[in-house]
């Protein structure tokens, strides 16, 4: 608990993870408010609904980047008032748009995202030491986990009370406030010997869009993969054992292991591979299609929770050693862009498995997508570089071109994944 009460104790850092977890929750939150608005307010289809929560998803992962890249350029606090603008927009306007102009309206709304994932992990980057890093890395990976936990499930209690276009204004209230205030924090995202936004060099995307931090992006991608084809085998498995009603509590069993595997990877004295962590992932999920009620399917998810946390924590840490300062925006946009593309593609490639073979079809093919991601991760990480890595003002940070995406000298704390 030292570790995290030394990262607790950084300036600003409380604050920022603080007003980072009510935007992050109600950001998590969007995609079930707009469904609960479409299908209770306006009436219409679950089909209709996923067509909206398709355009918004597709804005977010396409705005990673070009968000990113404008943080870089102009500053957090600009990139921040205006999104936190476009949203307020959006949501006001949810309750009265017609659904066609909605679909367009959407995707605008996700291309204009408020980027708090990206900002708090490019600051954590700027703000913590070497020996911080892994623990500061699994705090925020431990928010997005009670995010997700809690968002989600707040939406769907109040519009079953209340009004669904209510609700709306209430998820965008949430966000523009928790925009607002990382705003009004500003957090540093360069260390104080990297040069200001705007005036650092930014290298051409071939100089840092090397083998390695592919590796990275993919196991980004292959990580959120699996999980969000471990959420479609979970309800699938339920369904077929006539217990769909305990699905919600499997999946809030799944996110508190994850929050205690990230607690406890965040306090070990070093780090693993990302590749090791995403290829045990993949194995642990594989056999939780052996389990065929909610007890056992508790338990058989509790393996994967534990190492959900550390591997998307691994990931993020990676992704900030390896990216130069003229472009960690633009890396950690990309990182977001991999995991929403994950989080996409997850449920219709286990849909499929389940689809042509049993509930349990699911649980491998999401297992395996990870096993996939993870070997090819490790494969592109140990390609020869053609290039001799950017030079490094901080020693700690010199030191990331002998890293691979999974891992770091065991001395020198924190290893990207």
């Amino acid at each position: 608990m030292t570790t995290y009460r030394q990262v607790l104790a950084v300036p600003g850092m409380a604050s920022l993870l603080g007003v980072s977890l009510l935007a992050r929750t109600a950001i998590t939150a969007d995609v079930m408010a707009v469904t609960m608005y479409v299908v209770l307010g306006l009436d219409m289809s679950y089909a209709a609904a996923g067509g909206v929560v398709a355009a918004l998803t597709a804005g977010v992962a396409a705005g990673g980047p070009l968000l990113g890249r404008m943080i870089d350029r102009r500053g957090v606090r600009t990139v921040l008032l205006a999104t936190v603008a476009a949203q307020v927009a959006f949501w006001l306007s949810v309750p009265v748009l017609p659904y066609a102009v909605l679909l367009a309206a959407a995707a605008a709304a996700g291309l204009l995202m408020v980027p708090a994932q990206s900002v708090t992990r490019q600051a954590i980057a700027a703000t913590t030491t070497p020996a911080q890093r892994r623990a500061a890395f699994a705090l925020e990976s431990v928010q997005g986990e009670l995010s997700y936990i809690v968002g989600p499930a707040v939406v769907i209690v109040c519009a079953a009370k209340t009004s669904p276009g209510a609700v709306a204004w209430a998820v965008g209230a949430a966000i523009a406030a928790g925009g607002a205030g990382i705003a009004w924090l500003n957090p540093p995202v360069r260390t104080e010997d990297e040069p200001a936004a705007g005036t650092a060099a930014r290298p051409p995307r071939r100089q840092w869009l090397d083998a390695r931090m592919i590796a990275v992006l993919t196991m980004a991608f292959g990580t959120t993969t699996l999980l969000s084809g471990i959420d479609l085998a979970i309800v699938a498995t339920l369904e077929a054992a006539d217990q769909v009603s305990w699905a919600a509590g499997v999946v809030a069993v799944l996110g508190v292991a994850s929050v205690a595997g990230g607690l406890m990877y965040g306090a070990l004295p070093r780090s693993l591979p990302t590749w090791q962590l995403l290829g045990l992932l993949g194995l642990v999920t594989i056999p939780a299609g052996l389990a065929h009620d909610w007890p056992w399917l508790c338990v058989a998810v509790i393996g994967a929770g534990l190492l959900t946390a550390p591997t998307l924590s691994t990931v993020a840490d990676a992704v900030s050693r390896l990216a130069p300062a003229g472009v960690r925006g633009e890396a950690t946009g990309l990182q977001s862009s991999a995991q929403s593309a994950g989080f996409a593609l997850g449920a219709p490639l286990a849909g499929v498995a389940i689809d042509l073979s049993v509930p349990a079809g699911g649980f491998a093919a999401a297992g395996l997508a990870g096993l996939a991601a993870a070997l090819t991760g490790y494969l592109l990480s140990r390609l020869p570089l053609t290039r001799k890595p950017p030079a490094r003002s901080d020693p700690a940070r010199a030191g990331a071109a002998e890293l691979t995406p999974a891992g770091a000298d065991a001395g020198s704390g924190p290893a990207p994944h």
